[in-house]
């Protein structure tokens, strides 16, 4: 059992320190003042959203790019509540002199699929006007200088994929800050792997990528039986396709704010339909890491009990603890550090004993169990 824990301990002490290596590998991308030449095709797919939407409009509205060069594609997929008309009354007395170019367009899911999200993304590109399209969700807010980001990065490095930040807007809650350190260490992870040009994860949210480039890969055919995946398996096949023009926007400016799930059961909803993918990766890279992480995690609780019934001794258990507190605290310090985010470290003491326990527990139900998630059952 020692050379077990000393075995994985080692892995993931690897694992994570060539994420700290490839975090670094990846400059930040400072905006200075070119011209918007780009045209973009914001596709925004929305079920149900009405709390989050007037957000979200109001930072689609105070974007700082010129209007007549980005078009807003907003998908419905079957809302029941008003989120229709929340879009449409703004968007609709938002036509001011000053808005007037603002273009956007409101459709209905094309047809109902085992991956909704898919179909709207896909329903909404095949009308898209625009050379670039930019996904994000109807819970998050803009920044206002996103597009002026991508525009410049767009035309000094010529990419036809480009992934982007994202985290949450934070409270003084232990819910929220638990789930914002969890989605700090995703970013981390996923910048320190297109550092290491092991590009095996993005986020949805903020993804952009050329339309012939979407369809020279054939859209998210191969991959519409899973519900989720919408961001990483099309990463994974342009990655695949052009490796050398796959990027990550490290830039400030650049990060979309989304909202963290305000009770446990539906972040383990969320993390469920986030796991129910893993089983369909095809990236060695990125499934080797799930694997080693996991791993990690379920040791140090099988460890635990070892060591109270006295198979192992506590000094080994807290070798372990010690080497992934330590290399898990830099890089979520320096990624922090990178979302402005540093104040919630302080949490990272209590989230650090919850989590082997949450993410265990997340990765044995989803084995077994479909999940719930906006108000749709998902089999497993």
């Amino acid at each position: 059992m020692i050379l077990t824990l000393l075995f994985v301990t080692l892995s993931y002490l690897i694992l994570i320190g060539g994420f700290i290596i490839g975090f670094n590998k990846v400059s930040t991308f400072i905006l200075g003042d070119v011209p918007a030449k780009t045209k973009f095709s914001i596709v925004i797919p929305f079920r149900n959203e009405a709390e989050h939407l007037p957000q979200l409009l109001q930072s689609v509205l105070a974007l700082h790019y010129p209007k007549h060069l980005f078009e807003i594609i907003f998908v419905d997929d079957d809302s029941n509540d008003n989120s229709v008309t929340i879009i449409q009354n703004t968007l609709n007395s938002a036509q001011t002199p000053i808005n007037s170019k603002i273009h956007f367009q409101l459709i209905s899911n094309a047809k109902k699929s085992n991956s909704p999200k898919k179909t709207a993304i896909t329903s909404a590109i095949k009308i898209a006007k625009h050379p670039w399209i930019i996904t994000t969700d109807a819970d998050c807010q803009l920044p206002k200088f996103w597009l002026d980001s991508f525009n410049e990065y767009i035309l000094k490095h010529n990419p036809v994929c480009i992934a982007a930040p994202v985290t949450y807007s934070t409270t003084s809650t232990f819910l929220n800050l638990f789930q914002t350190l969890d989605i700090l260490s995703l970013q981390g992870a996923s910048i320190g792997g297109f550092g290491l040009k092991k590009r095996f994860m993005c986020n949805g949210a903020n993804f952009a990528y050329k339309k012939a480039t979407f369809n020279a890969v054939n859209g998210f055919n191969g991959n519409t039986k899973i519900a989720s995946g919408d961001d990483i398996f099309l990463l994974e096949k342009i990655a695949k396709a052009q490796p050398n023009q796959v990027h990550y926007l490290k830039c400030e400016k650049a990060i979309v704010k989304t909202h963290a799930q305000p009770n446990w059961t539906l972040l383990i909803a969320q993390r469920m339909r986030w796991a129910a993918k893993t089983s369909a990766y095809s990236n060695v890279f990125g499934k080797l890491t799930g694997l080693v992480v996991l791993l990690t995690n379920a040791l140090i609780l099988i460890g635990l009990i070892l060591a109270i019934i006295g198979v192992i001794n506590f000094k080994s258990l807290f070798y372990m603890g010690f080497i992934k507190f330590n290399i898990d605290f830099y890089l979520l310090y320096i990624t922090a550090s990178f979302y402005k985010q540093k104040a919630i470290l302080k949490s990272y003491i209590l989230g650090f004993l919850v989590y082997p326990f949450f993410s265990v527990y997340v990765a044995c139900i989803s084995m077994f169990s479909g999940y719930t998630w906006k108000g749709r059952q998902f089999k497993k």
